[in-house]
This record gives C-alpha cells, sequence and structure tokens, in this order.
C-alpha cells in the first residue's frame, strides 16, 4: 500500500511537472515597447521624449506610425526586424518611437494619417517632410521591397545633420 502510495505521488508530481513547463512554454514575453519592431532597439515611450531625446543626443528620432491589425504594417514590421543594417542603424544612430496612434503633431501627417507611416524628426525638432518614400500617393509609406529605399532615407537623415546642423 505504502508502495503504491508513494509510485502514485511521483506520477502525480512528474505530471503536474510537465504540465507546469509546458504551460510555461506557451506564455508569450511581455510586451515590449518594440512591438516587434526590434527588441535590441532601445524605444521611447512617447513622442514628447522622443524629441528632447533627440535634442538632448543629437541624433535624428524616427518615427514609425502603424497599427497591430494591420495587413501592410505587420508585413514591414517582418522586414524592418529581419534586416540587420536597419536594427543596426536604428540602435545605434537613432532615437526610436513606434506607435500605434496618432501624436498632436500635424506636422507628422503633411499628407494624411495612413499605416504604415515612417518620418524623421531631426534633433533641432524639425519634422523632415523633404525625407520621403517612393510613392506619390503617400509619401511616407514603405512597402517590405523598400527596405534598401528606407536604409538610404536613414542614411540621408544622418547626412542632414552633418550638413544643415
Amino acid at each position: 500500500m505504502l508502495h503504491s502510495t508513494l509510485a502514485l505521488s511521483l506520477l502525480l508530481i512528474a505530471v503536474s511537472s510537465n504540465l507546469a513547463m509546458a504551460i510555461k512554454k506557451e506564455k508569450r514575453a511581455p510586451q515590449t515597447l518594440s512591438r516587434g519592431w526590434g527588441d535590441e532597439i532601445t524605444w521611447v515611450q512617447t513622442y514628447e521624449e522622443g524629441l528632447y531625446q533627440a535634442k538632448k543626443s543629437n541624433k535624428p528620432l524616427m518615427v514609425i506610425h502603424h497599427l497591430e491589425d494591420c495587413q501592410y504594417c505587420q508585413a514591414l514590421k517582418k522586414a524592418f526586424a529581419e534586416n540587420e543594417e536597419v536594427q543596426e542603424m536604428a540602435q545605434n544612430n537613432f532615437v526610436m518611437l513606434n506607435l500605434m496612434h496618432e501624436t498632436t503633431d500635424k506636422n507628422l501627417s503633411p499628407d494624411g494619417q495612413y499605416v504604415p507611416r515612417i518620418m524623421f524628426v531631426d534633433p533641432s525638432l524639425t519634422v523632415r517632410a523633404d525625407i520621403t518614400g517612393r510613392y506619390s500617393n503617400r509619401l511616407y509609406t514603405y512597402e517590405p521591397q523598400d527596405i534598401p529605399f528606407l536604409i538610404e532615407n536613414m542614411k540621408k537623415a544622418l547626412r542632414l545633420i552633418q550638413t544643415e546642423l
């Protein structure tokens, strides 16, 4: 009797332990400010914080407007997060902000409020409306295949700091 009780107890412990491990594996990591755009990047929480950090660090602010349930945003996010050059530049040379809501700064939506939309703000706190994407109907949007073009625009934002500020 004691032997079977002990065996049953060990079996229950093993089953509950395996169940606990399975539940733990299913839990998702806590949501970070990256929202999937790059976990190694330091992200600011608000537009105001981004402006402050841009001025303080003398780095451009890159603002990504997106929505969680937008298929175009999801596709761009995947391409952005998988591109090593984008991730490295974002991590080292930019103040980064991704927003799922509009800001009160209407300069960040010069041609409308659509997503995905990426805009740059230089350290003098000027929104760089002159750094545009490839599309004439939505000037600040990028598609996954436009990542090389986005990289060029990131480099342009960095060059403008050197030549204009």
